[in-house]
């Protein structure tokens, strides 16, 4: 379980790091990803992008644990 944990971690930090590069080729701006800008108030609702982060996490996972 632990080993897991710290895997988890790791993947969050890699993905922190890489951020400014995701968000060139589009991850976060995808179709279906929610956006509501209104004077001083944006609302940001990811469900694209989080169900794809979620297809490729449970991927990476499976073949760890495999």
């Amino acid at each position: 379980m632990s080993r897991l944990l710290i895997i988890i971690g790791l993947l969050i930090l890699a993905v922190g790091l890489l951020w400014p590069w995701l968000s060139r080729i589009g991850l976060g701006r995808l179709p279906g990803d929610i956006i509501i800008e209104r004077g001083n108030f944006t609302l940001y609702i990811p469900i694209t992008t989080g169900l794809l982060l979620s297809v490729v996490l449970s991927v990476i996972l499976w073949l760890v644990n495999r």
